[in-house]
């Protein structure tokens, strides 16, 4: 994904080809049966984690088949496979900080794999901490430019509790704490403002611009491959690149 900017992961996220567009679909089906299974719930009123999920798969346009099976497979209908939660903290080149979420039912396989990934893309594996410093948990909601008035929206998300507005050219960004996401998001949708994304991601305090085509070649053929992972949900990168790449 050029430029791994939020903007060129909407792009990637929207515009996937459809061998990649299955790979999706069952990435976030693994991701609504392990809400399921860990919040005891298919309803997604009473199960906050499968109400995540859901807004992601909203976005994804996931069919709704897809969703009831995943859910029938959380609550005990089928095999099901018991998941494990993984971070992976890892330095790209350049010194980019690199967080990889996975889920997985082989924890040895799947970090022997990760491992693999970045030593064969010029990364390597971090110290706990060391790269989730650079990091903070928020709710992210992205709003095309044509779908909302600026100053309007702007009002209606702070109103609602959020903690920051950027206007940017490609549309704009509202930043929550990940307790008022689900506020903010369900009170901008009352009032007619549909996101393009909207999910809780992990936003980089310290950025770290990268210049050189090479280099930024180089970062993104290692993102590429760890979102190419069959474990892996997320992958989050501080690099700041220049405006053309993203």
């Amino acid at each position: 994904m050029a430029g791994h900017s939020k903007w060129a992961k909407l792009k990637h996220f929207k515009g996937a080809l459809d061998a990649k567009k299955g790979k999706l679909f069952s990435k976030l089906a693994r991701e609504i049966t392990i809400a399921v299974k860990q919040g005891g719930s298919g309803d997604p009123d009473l199960n906050p984690r499968l109400r995540m999920v859901l807004v992601k798969c909203k976005a994804a346009n996931l069919p709704s088949e897809n969703i009831e099976r995943a859910i029938k497979r959380g609550l005990g209908a089928g095999e099901a496979a018991n998941y494990e939660e993984l971070t992976y903290e890892i330095f790209g080149p350049e010194g980019v900080g690199i967080l990889v979420e996975a889920s997985t039912d082989n924890r040895n396989r799947t970090s022997a794999e990760i491992r693999s990934i970045v030593s064969r893309h010029g990364g390597s594996m971090a110290t706990q901490g060391s790269v989730g410093r650079l990091f903070e948990r928020k709710g992210q909601m992205i709003i095309p430019r044509d779908a909302a008035d600026e100053d309007k929206l702007m009002e209606l998300a702070l109103e609602a509790g959020a903690e920051d507005f950027r206007a940017q050219p490609e549309g704009y960004e509202i930043l929550t704490d990940p307790a008022n996401f689900e506020a903010v998001h369900k009170h901008l949708e009352a009032k007619g403002i549909k996101c393009a994304m909207a999910e809780i991601t992990e936003v980089p305090k310290i950025t770290v611009p990268v210049t050189d085509p090479d280099k930024i070649a180089a970062l993104n053929r290692l993102i590429e491959a760890l979102e190419e992972h069959d474990d892996v949900k997320e992958v989050y990168s501080n690099a700041d690149f220049p405006e053309q790449s993203a």
